[in-house]
Protein backbone atom coordinates (compact mmCIF):
# COMPACT_ATOMS: atom_id res chain seq x y z
CA UNK A 1 0.00 0.00 0.00
CA UNK A 2 1.53 3.35 -0.92
CA UNK A 3 1.32 6.34 1.20
CA UNK A 4 -1.30 7.73 -0.97
CA UNK A 5 -3.55 4.98 -0.42
CA UNK A 6 -3.16 4.71 3.35
CA UNK A 7 -3.83 8.59 3.27
CA UNK A 8 -7.05 7.87 1.48
CA UNK A 9 -7.73 5.20 3.97
CA UNK A 10 -7.64 6.97 6.91
CA UNK A 11 -9.49 9.66 5.65
CA UNK A 12 -12.10 7.30 4.61
CA UNK A 13 -12.81 5.74 8.25
CA UNK A 14 -11.97 8.94 9.91
CA UNK A 15 -14.10 11.78 8.02
CA UNK A 16 -16.46 9.13 6.22
CA UNK A 17 -17.09 8.36 2.23
CA UNK A 18 -18.98 9.65 -0.44
CA UNK A 19 -20.01 7.30 -2.99
CA UNK A 20 -18.86 8.40 -7.00
CA UNK A 21 -19.49 5.69 -10.09
CA UNK A 22 -18.00 5.40 -13.35
CA UNK A 23 -18.21 3.02 -16.35
CA UNK A 24 -16.23 0.71 -14.18
CA UNK A 25 -18.60 0.89 -11.16
CA UNK A 26 -18.23 2.50 -7.56
CA UNK A 27 -15.82 3.30 -5.19
CA UNK A 28 -16.20 4.75 -1.33
CA UNK A 29 -14.21 8.50 -1.91
CA UNK A 30 -13.30 9.95 1.42
CA UNK A 31 -16.27 13.08 2.13
CA UNK A 32 -13.19 15.85 2.38
CA UNK A 33 -11.38 15.04 -0.73
CA UNK A 34 -11.64 17.52 -3.37
CA UNK A 35 -10.34 14.49 -5.81
CA UNK A 36 -12.63 11.83 -7.39
CA UNK A 37 -12.82 8.00 -8.67
CA UNK A 38 -11.13 8.11 -11.79
CA UNK A 39 -8.37 10.23 -9.06
CA UNK A 40 -8.83 7.22 -6.72
CA UNK A 41 -8.60 4.43 -9.69
CA UNK A 42 -4.97 6.00 -10.76
CA UNK A 43 -4.36 6.04 -6.70
CA UNK A 44 -4.11 2.01 -7.31
CA UNK A 45 -3.54 1.61 -10.41
CA UNK A 46 -0.28 3.31 -10.21
CA UNK A 47 2.00 3.22 -7.05
CA UNK A 48 5.14 3.64 -8.56
CA UNK A 49 6.68 6.70 -8.33
CA UNK A 50 5.86 7.73 -4.79
CA UNK A 51 5.59 11.41 -5.95
CA UNK A 52 2.28 12.93 -6.62
CA UNK A 53 1.92 15.62 -9.25
CA UNK A 54 1.92 18.50 -6.82
CA UNK A 55 5.44 18.02 -6.88
CA UNK A 56 5.38 20.33 -9.63
CA UNK A 57 3.33 23.11 -8.82
CA UNK A 58 3.99 24.68 -12.42
CA UNK A 59 2.22 21.83 -13.87
CA UNK A 60 -0.73 22.28 -11.54
CA UNK A 61 -0.83 25.70 -12.36
CA UNK A 62 -0.65 24.99 -15.99
CA UNK A 63 -3.33 22.40 -15.72
CA UNK A 64 -5.57 24.93 -13.63
CA UNK A 65 -4.62 27.62 -16.56
CA UNK A 66 -6.27 25.46 -19.49
CA UNK A 67 -9.40 24.81 -17.71
CA UNK A 68 -10.02 28.14 -17.03
CA UNK A 69 -9.35 29.09 -20.44
CA UNK A 70 -11.23 26.37 -21.60
CA UNK A 71 -14.41 27.65 -19.41
CA UNK A 72 -13.94 31.53 -20.63
CA UNK A 73 -14.14 30.46 -24.39
CA UNK A 74 -16.89 27.94 -23.92
CA UNK A 75 -18.87 30.43 -22.35
CA UNK A 76 -17.82 33.18 -25.04
CA UNK A 77 -18.83 30.48 -27.79
CA UNK A 78 -22.51 29.56 -26.05
CA UNK A 79 -21.67 25.82 -25.00
CA UNK A 80 -21.47 25.79 -22.01
CA UNK A 81 -24.14 27.99 -19.38
CA UNK A 82 -22.14 31.21 -18.18
CA UNK A 83 -22.85 30.45 -14.76
CA UNK A 84 -21.29 26.84 -14.79
CA UNK A 85 -18.77 28.73 -16.47
CA UNK A 86 -17.94 31.24 -13.96
CA UNK A 87 -17.78 28.75 -11.23
CA UNK A 88 -15.23 26.51 -12.79
CA UNK A 89 -13.32 29.80 -13.87
CA UNK A 90 -13.34 30.98 -10.09
CA UNK A 91 -12.25 27.68 -9.13
CA UNK A 92 -9.04 27.34 -10.96
CA UNK A 93 -8.04 30.91 -9.98
CA UNK A 94 -8.16 29.41 -6.53
CA UNK A 95 -5.53 26.92 -8.00
CA UNK A 96 -3.99 29.19 -9.93
CA UNK A 97 -3.15 31.25 -6.49
CA UNK A 98 -1.88 28.30 -4.63
CA UNK A 99 -4.79 26.67 -3.13
CA UNK A 100 -5.71 22.25 -3.43
CA UNK A 101 -2.48 22.11 -4.91
CA UNK A 102 -2.25 19.08 -2.29
CA UNK A 103 -5.00 17.56 -3.83
CA UNK A 104 -3.53 16.59 -7.02
CA UNK A 105 -2.20 13.71 -6.19
CA UNK A 106 -1.73 11.40 -8.86
CA UNK A 107 1.67 9.82 -9.19
CA UNK A 108 3.62 11.52 -11.93
CA UNK A 109 4.47 8.05 -13.55
CA UNK A 110 1.41 6.85 -14.75
CA UNK A 111 -0.21 4.87 -17.49
CA UNK A 112 -3.02 6.41 -19.82
CA UNK A 113 -0.90 9.22 -21.46
CA UNK A 114 -1.83 11.65 -18.85
CA UNK A 115 -5.79 10.57 -18.42
CA UNK A 116 -5.20 10.61 -14.62
CA UNK A 117 -3.49 13.70 -14.04
CA UNK A 118 -6.22 15.53 -16.56
CA UNK A 119 -8.76 13.97 -14.55
CA UNK A 120 -7.51 14.57 -11.40
CA UNK A 121 -7.41 18.33 -12.39
CA UNK A 122 -11.36 18.10 -13.82
CA UNK A 123 -12.20 16.35 -10.52
CA UNK A 124 -10.70 19.17 -8.09
CA UNK A 125 -11.58 21.73 -10.19
CA UNK A 126 -14.91 21.02 -10.43
CA UNK A 127 -15.63 20.00 -6.72
CA UNK A 128 -14.07 23.54 -5.76
CA UNK A 129 -16.57 24.84 -8.07
CA UNK A 130 -19.76 22.91 -6.32
CA UNK A 131 -18.36 24.40 -2.98
CA UNK A 132 -18.25 27.71 -4.39
CA UNK A 133 -22.35 26.91 -5.17
CA UNK A 134 -23.02 25.73 -1.91
CA UNK A 135 -22.98 22.26 -3.45
CA UNK A 136 -21.82 19.20 -1.79
CA UNK A 137 -18.58 17.51 -3.26
CA UNK A 138 -19.54 14.69 -5.80
CA UNK A 139 -22.75 16.34 -6.76
CA UNK A 140 -22.01 15.95 -10.66
CA UNK A 141 -25.35 15.98 -11.82
CA UNK A 142 -25.08 19.67 -11.26
CA UNK A 143 -21.51 20.25 -12.58
CA UNK A 144 -19.56 17.76 -14.64
CA UNK A 145 -15.96 17.10 -14.42
CA UNK A 146 -16.45 15.39 -18.13
CA UNK A 147 -19.39 17.41 -19.77
CA UNK A 148 -18.34 21.09 -18.08
CA UNK A 149 -15.34 21.47 -16.69
CA UNK A 150 -13.31 19.50 -19.63
CA UNK A 151 -15.71 20.80 -22.45
CA UNK A 152 -14.27 21.21 -25.68
CA UNK A 153 -10.73 19.18 -24.35
CA UNK A 154 -9.23 15.92 -24.65
CA UNK A 155 -6.78 14.45 -22.61
CA UNK A 156 -4.17 14.38 -25.26
CA UNK A 157 -4.34 18.05 -25.83
CA UNK A 158 -4.56 19.62 -22.66
CA UNK A 159 -1.96 17.29 -21.21
CA UNK A 160 1.28 18.45 -23.66
CA UNK A 161 -0.20 21.64 -24.03
CA UNK A 162 0.08 21.46 -19.72
CA UNK A 163 3.66 20.34 -20.01
CA UNK A 164 4.54 22.91 -22.17
CA UNK A 165 3.11 25.73 -20.37
CA UNK A 166 4.61 24.27 -17.15
CA UNK A 167 8.24 24.04 -18.79
CA UNK A 168 7.95 27.34 -19.69
CA UNK A 169 7.27 28.76 -15.89
CA UNK A 170 9.89 26.46 -14.70
CA UNK A 171 12.49 27.87 -17.60
CA UNK A 172 12.05 30.95 -15.94
CA UNK A 173 13.09 30.43 -12.34
CA UNK A 174 16.27 28.22 -14.04
CA UNK A 175 17.00 31.36 -16.01
CA UNK A 176 16.68 33.40 -13.48
CA UNK A 177 19.30 31.79 -11.14
CA UNK A 178 21.55 30.90 -14.15
CA UNK A 179 22.09 35.00 -13.96
CA UNK A 180 23.03 35.21 -10.70
CA UNK A 181 25.14 32.45 -10.89
CA UNK A 182 26.75 34.00 -14.05
CA UNK A 183 27.02 37.72 -12.29
CA UNK A 184 28.37 36.15 -8.90
CA UNK A 185 31.42 34.18 -11.24
CA UNK A 186 31.50 37.86 -13.16
CA UNK A 187 32.01 39.27 -9.80
CA UNK A 188 34.86 36.40 -8.48
CA UNK A 189 36.73 37.87 -11.99
CA UNK A 190 36.92 41.36 -10.96
CA UNK A 191 38.29 40.07 -7.37
CA UNK A 192 40.95 38.37 -8.68
CA UNK A 193 41.39 40.04 -12.12
CA UNK A 194 45.38 40.71 -11.00
CA UNK A 195 46.37 37.14 -9.35
CA UNK A 196 48.16 35.42 -11.32
CA UNK A 197 48.21 31.80 -11.81
CA UNK A 198 49.93 29.09 -14.04
CA UNK A 199 47.03 27.91 -16.86
CA UNK A 200 46.81 24.37 -17.48
CA UNK A 201 46.48 22.46 -20.86
CA UNK A 202 45.62 18.63 -20.57
CA UNK A 203 46.65 18.69 -16.81
CA UNK A 204 50.40 19.84 -17.11
CA UNK A 205 51.52 23.13 -17.00
CA UNK A 206 51.23 25.49 -19.59
CA UNK A 207 51.12 29.53 -19.72
CA UNK A 208 50.73 31.89 -17.33
CA UNK A 209 46.82 33.67 -16.65
CA UNK A 210 45.15 35.38 -14.41
CA UNK A 211 42.64 33.91 -11.80
CA UNK A 212 40.14 36.53 -12.88
CA UNK A 213 40.45 35.29 -16.56
CA UNK A 214 39.47 31.82 -15.54
CA UNK A 215 36.46 32.98 -13.65
CA UNK A 216 35.81 35.11 -16.31
CA UNK A 217 35.59 32.26 -18.89
CA UNK A 218 32.96 30.32 -16.21
CA UNK A 219 30.95 33.64 -16.44
CA UNK A 220 31.19 33.54 -20.04
CA UNK A 221 30.02 29.94 -20.49
CA UNK A 222 27.14 30.62 -18.45
CA UNK A 223 26.13 33.50 -20.13
CA UNK A 224 25.74 31.56 -23.50
CA UNK A 225 23.48 28.10 -21.51
CA UNK A 226 21.72 31.65 -20.32
CA UNK A 227 21.44 32.49 -24.32
CA UNK A 228 20.52 28.81 -25.41
CA UNK A 229 18.45 27.88 -22.93
CA UNK A 230 16.09 31.42 -23.89
CA UNK A 231 15.68 30.58 -27.09
CA UNK A 232 13.81 26.62 -26.25
CA UNK A 233 11.31 29.33 -25.28
CA UNK A 234 9.55 29.08 -28.84
CA UNK A 235 10.02 25.39 -28.78
CA UNK A 236 7.36 25.67 -25.80
CA UNK A 237 5.30 28.28 -27.52
CA UNK A 238 3.66 25.93 -30.07
CA UNK A 239 0.33 23.77 -28.68
CA UNK A 240 -2.03 21.38 -30.03
CA UNK A 241 -4.79 23.08 -28.05
CA UNK A 242 -8.34 22.27 -29.05
CA UNK A 243 -7.36 19.61 -31.23
CA UNK A 244 -9.28 16.93 -29.02
CA UNK A 245 -8.38 13.39 -29.31
CA UNK A 246 -6.24 13.07 -32.03
CA UNK A 247 -5.90 16.70 -34.00
CA UNK A 248 -9.37 16.33 -35.67
CA UNK A 249 -10.85 19.04 -33.24
CA UNK A 250 -13.90 16.52 -32.53
CA UNK A 251 -16.36 18.01 -30.09
CA UNK A 252 -14.86 21.16 -29.86
CA UNK A 253 -16.40 24.53 -31.52
CA UNK A 254 -14.53 25.58 -35.01
CA UNK A 255 -13.70 28.58 -33.42
CA UNK A 256 -12.39 26.96 -30.40
CA UNK A 257 -8.65 26.56 -31.04
CA UNK A 258 -8.11 30.04 -32.04
CA UNK A 259 -10.25 31.65 -29.06
CA UNK A 260 -8.60 29.51 -26.10
CA UNK A 261 -5.23 29.73 -27.16
CA UNK A 262 -5.88 33.88 -26.79
CA UNK A 263 -7.58 33.21 -23.28
CA UNK A 264 -4.62 31.46 -22.40
CA UNK A 265 -2.34 33.98 -23.33
CA UNK A 266 -4.32 36.54 -21.21
CA UNK A 267 -3.99 34.12 -18.14
CA UNK A 268 -0.24 32.90 -18.43
CA UNK A 269 1.34 35.60 -19.42
CA UNK A 270 2.57 33.72 -22.60
CA UNK A 271 3.12 33.66 -26.65
CA UNK A 272 1.59 30.88 -27.16
CA UNK A 273 0.18 29.73 -30.70
CA UNK A 274 -1.57 27.13 -32.12
CA UNK A 275 0.14 24.28 -34.11
CA UNK A 276 -0.49 24.71 -38.11
CA UNK A 277 -0.92 20.65 -38.37
CA UNK A 278 -2.79 19.77 -34.87
CA UNK A 279 -2.39 16.38 -36.26
CA UNK A 280 1.02 16.09 -36.78
CA UNK A 281 1.69 18.11 -33.46
CA UNK A 282 -0.79 15.71 -31.00
CA UNK A 283 1.76 13.05 -32.50
CA UNK A 284 4.94 14.61 -31.84
CA UNK A 285 7.60 15.04 -29.43
CA UNK A 286 9.96 16.75 -31.28
CA UNK A 287 9.63 19.66 -29.16
CA UNK A 288 10.59 17.89 -25.87
CA UNK A 289 13.57 16.25 -27.35
CA UNK A 290 15.21 19.88 -28.54
CA UNK A 291 14.74 21.55 -24.94
CA UNK A 292 15.86 18.44 -23.26
CA UNK A 293 18.73 18.62 -25.63
CA UNK A 294 19.69 22.23 -24.38
CA UNK A 295 19.36 21.04 -20.41
CA UNK A 296 21.72 18.58 -20.97
CA UNK A 297 24.23 20.50 -23.09
CA UNK A 298 23.67 23.13 -19.51
CA UNK A 299 24.11 20.80 -17.35
CA UNK A 300 27.32 19.40 -18.69
CA UNK A 301 29.14 22.58 -18.72
CA UNK A 302 27.42 23.80 -15.71
CA UNK A 303 29.34 20.13 -14.48
CA UNK A 304 32.61 21.03 -16.13
CA UNK A 305 32.75 24.35 -14.35
CA UNK A 306 32.12 22.40 -10.72
CA UNK A 307 34.74 19.65 -12.13
CA UNK A 308 37.37 22.46 -12.36
CA UNK A 309 36.69 24.22 -9.20
CA UNK A 310 36.87 20.62 -7.04
CA UNK A 311 41.13 20.78 -8.83
CA UNK A 312 41.88 24.32 -8.14
CA UNK A 313 40.94 23.69 -4.54
CA UNK A 314 42.21 20.33 -4.46
CA UNK A 315 44.38 19.71 -0.95
CA UNK A 316 45.18 21.46 0.80
CA UNK A 317 48.26 20.33 0.71
CA UNK A 318 49.02 17.49 -1.85
CA UNK A 319 47.00 19.33 -4.26
CA UNK A 320 46.41 22.13 -6.17
CA UNK A 321 45.60 24.77 -3.47
CA UNK A 322 44.54 27.47 -5.85
CA UNK A 323 41.80 28.45 -4.47
CA UNK A 324 39.41 27.27 -1.14
CA UNK A 325 36.16 26.83 -1.29
CA UNK A 326 33.38 27.64 1.37
CA UNK A 327 33.63 24.78 4.43
CA UNK A 328 30.49 23.47 4.31
CA UNK A 329 30.36 20.46 6.71
CA UNK A 330 32.85 17.91 8.46
CA UNK A 331 34.01 15.42 5.28
CA UNK A 332 34.97 12.33 6.84
CA UNK A 333 33.54 10.19 9.89
CA UNK A 334 37.31 8.68 10.39
CA UNK A 335 39.58 11.51 9.41
CA UNK A 336 39.55 14.62 11.36
CA UNK A 337 39.36 17.89 10.34
CA UNK A 338 38.77 16.88 6.39
CA UNK A 339 36.59 19.17 4.13
CA UNK A 340 35.31 18.15 1.09
CA UNK A 341 33.90 19.94 -1.96
CA UNK A 342 30.09 18.81 -1.01
CA UNK A 343 28.37 21.63 -3.29
CA UNK A 344 30.19 21.23 -6.77
CA UNK A 345 29.71 17.49 -6.11
CA UNK A 346 25.93 17.34 -5.55
CA UNK A 347 25.77 19.79 -8.87
CA UNK A 348 27.75 17.35 -10.46
CA UNK A 349 25.19 14.25 -9.84
CA UNK A 350 22.23 17.16 -10.70
CA UNK A 351 24.29 16.99 -14.18
CA UNK A 352 24.79 13.43 -14.37
CA UNK A 353 20.64 12.90 -13.24
CA UNK A 354 19.92 15.17 -16.19
CA UNK A 355 21.89 13.11 -18.96
CA UNK A 356 19.94 10.11 -17.97
CA UNK A 357 17.04 12.15 -17.97
CA UNK A 358 17.16 13.41 -21.79
CA UNK A 359 17.96 9.23 -22.09
CA UNK A 360 14.79 9.04 -20.84
CA UNK A 361 13.30 11.71 -22.91
CA UNK A 362 14.44 10.36 -26.10
CA UNK A 363 13.27 6.87 -25.94
CA UNK A 364 9.63 7.99 -24.53
CA UNK A 365 9.66 10.16 -27.73
CA UNK A 366 10.49 7.45 -30.23
CA UNK A 367 8.57 4.74 -28.62
CA UNK A 368 5.26 7.65 -29.54
CA UNK A 369 2.60 5.31 -32.22
CA UNK A 370 -0.09 6.62 -34.59
CA UNK A 371 -1.85 9.55 -32.94
CA UNK A 372 -0.38 10.05 -29.86
CA UNK A 373 2.23 9.48 -28.07
CA UNK A 374 1.54 7.70 -24.56
CA UNK A 375 4.57 8.07 -22.56
CA UNK A 376 4.54 12.02 -21.94
CA UNK A 377 4.00 11.54 -18.50
CA UNK A 378 7.30 10.06 -18.50
CA UNK A 379 9.01 13.08 -20.78
CA UNK A 380 6.96 15.30 -18.24
CA UNK A 381 8.92 13.89 -15.40
CA UNK A 382 12.31 14.04 -16.63
CA UNK A 383 12.14 17.52 -17.72
CA UNK A 384 10.34 19.19 -14.63
CA UNK A 385 12.49 17.02 -12.19
CA UNK A 386 15.71 18.13 -14.39
CA UNK A 387 14.72 22.01 -14.55
CA UNK A 388 13.87 22.15 -11.58
CA UNK A 389 16.86 20.36 -9.98
CA UNK A 390 19.32 22.38 -12.17
CA UNK A 391 17.67 25.61 -10.54
CA UNK A 392 18.12 24.51 -7.31
CA UNK A 393 22.00 23.33 -8.50
CA UNK A 394 22.62 26.76 -9.39
CA UNK A 395 21.24 28.13 -6.17
CA UNK A 396 23.61 26.27 -3.70
CA UNK A 397 26.17 26.90 -5.98
CA UNK A 398 26.07 30.19 -5.85
CA UNK A 399 24.95 30.98 -2.30
CA UNK A 400 27.38 28.14 -0.90
CA UNK A 401 30.05 28.04 -2.70
CA UNK A 402 31.12 30.82 -5.62
CA UNK A 403 29.91 33.51 -3.61
CA UNK A 404 32.73 32.52 -0.32
CA UNK A 405 35.90 31.31 -2.86
CA UNK A 406 39.01 32.90 -2.08
CA UNK A 407 42.62 32.71 -3.61
CA UNK A 408 45.51 31.48 -2.34
CA UNK A 409 47.73 33.93 -3.97
CA UNK A 410 50.78 33.02 -1.60
CA UNK A 411 51.04 29.75 -3.50
CA UNK A 412 49.58 30.80 -7.19
CA UNK A 413 52.82 33.58 -7.03
CA UNK A 414 55.04 30.41 -5.53
CA UNK A 415 53.61 28.53 -9.12
CA UNK A 416 54.25 31.31 -11.62
CA UNK A 417 57.68 32.14 -10.28
CA UNK A 418 58.82 28.56 -10.70
CA UNK A 419 57.18 27.39 -13.57
CA UNK A 420 59.14 26.86 -17.16
CA UNK A 421 56.11 28.04 -18.44
CA UNK A 422 56.52 31.46 -18.66
CA UNK A 423 59.51 31.00 -21.25
CA UNK A 424 57.24 30.99 -23.98
CA UNK A 425 56.36 34.62 -23.66
CA UNK A 426 60.59 35.05 -24.30
CA UNK A 427 59.73 32.57 -27.63
CA UNK A 428 59.49 35.52 -30.26
CA UNK A 429 62.12 37.17 -29.10
CA UNK A 430 64.58 34.25 -28.68
CA UNK A 431 63.04 31.75 -30.76
CA UNK A 432 61.57 27.87 -29.70
CA UNK A 433 64.66 26.18 -29.96
CA UNK A 434 66.66 28.27 -27.54
CA UNK A 435 63.45 28.15 -25.29
CA UNK A 436 62.77 24.40 -25.05
CA UNK A 437 66.97 24.27 -24.45
CA UNK A 438 66.51 26.79 -21.74
CA UNK A 439 63.05 24.70 -20.34
CA UNK A 440 65.08 21.91 -20.14
CA UNK A 441 67.49 23.10 -17.89
CA UNK A 442 65.56 25.01 -15.70
CA UNK A 443 63.73 21.74 -15.10
CA UNK A 444 66.60 19.50 -14.14
CA UNK A 445 68.36 22.13 -12.40
CA UNK A 446 65.58 24.39 -10.60
CA UNK A 447 67.10 27.06 -11.66
CA UNK A 448 64.92 30.67 -12.68
CA UNK A 449 64.20 31.35 -16.44
CA UNK A 450 64.92 34.63 -16.42
CA UNK A 451 67.95 34.63 -14.98
CA UNK A 452 69.07 31.56 -17.84
CA UNK A 453 67.71 33.61 -20.68
CA UNK A 454 70.21 36.94 -19.16
CA UNK A 455 73.29 34.32 -18.20
CA UNK A 456 73.03 32.90 -22.26
CA UNK A 457 72.97 36.74 -23.29
CA UNK A 458 69.93 36.40 -24.81
CA UNK A 459 68.05 39.67 -23.41
CA UNK A 460 68.84 42.06 -21.10
CA UNK A 461 67.44 41.65 -17.45
CA UNK A 462 65.19 45.01 -18.28
CA UNK A 463 64.05 42.96 -21.49
CA UNK A 464 62.99 40.21 -20.06
CA UNK A 465 61.28 41.72 -16.00
CA UNK A 466 59.18 43.69 -19.20
CA UNK A 467 58.22 40.55 -20.97
CA UNK A 468 57.95 38.76 -17.66
CA UNK A 469 55.11 40.83 -16.33
CA UNK A 470 51.78 40.10 -15.09
CA UNK A 471 50.07 41.71 -17.40
CA UNK A 472 51.99 40.83 -20.38
CA UNK A 473 52.10 37.00 -18.91
CA UNK A 474 48.45 36.69 -18.70
CA UNK A 475 47.36 38.62 -22.14
CA UNK A 476 46.40 42.15 -20.71
CA UNK A 477 48.61 44.03 -22.36
CA UNK A 478 49.88 43.62 -25.62
CA UNK A 479 53.47 41.96 -26.61
CA UNK A 480 54.23 44.15 -28.91
CA UNK A 481 57.85 44.99 -30.75
CA UNK A 482 59.61 42.21 -31.03
CA UNK A 483 63.01 42.20 -31.41
CA UNK A 484 64.26 40.29 -33.80
CA UNK A 485 64.91 36.60 -33.16
CA UNK A 486 68.90 34.94 -32.81
CA UNK A 487 69.49 32.52 -35.46
CA UNK A 488 72.19 30.69 -34.06
CA UNK A 489 73.28 28.60 -36.96
CA UNK A 490 73.52 31.79 -38.66
CA UNK A 491 75.91 33.50 -36.32
CA UNK A 492 77.85 30.31 -36.25
CA UNK A 493 78.51 30.43 -39.78
CA UNK A 494 79.51 33.77 -39.92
Amino acid sequence: MTDTEAQHENRSADEGTRLETDSLGSLEIPSDAYWGIHTARALSNFPISKRPISVYPDLVVALASIKQAAARTNADLGVLDREKADLIDRACQRVIEGEFHDEFVTGVIQGGAGTSTNMNANEVITNVALELAGRPKGDYAFLSPYDHTNRSQSTNDVYPTAIKIALAFALRHLLDELEQLRASFAAKAVEFRHVLKVGRTQLQDAVPMTLGQEFHGFATTLGEDYARLSETLWLLAEVNLGATAIGTGITADPRYAAAVVTHLNEITGLRLETAPDLIESTSDAGGFMSFSGTLKRSAIKLSKICNDLRLLSSGPQAGFGEINLPPRQAGSSIMPGKVNPVIPEVVNQVAFSVVGADMTVTMAAEAGQLQLNAFEPVIAHSLLQSVTWLTQACWTLRVNCIDGITANEERLGTMVGSSVGVITALTPFIGYTAAAALAKTALLTGRNVADLVVEAGLMSRDEVDKQLSPARLSGLEATTMAIPIIDVDAEAAD
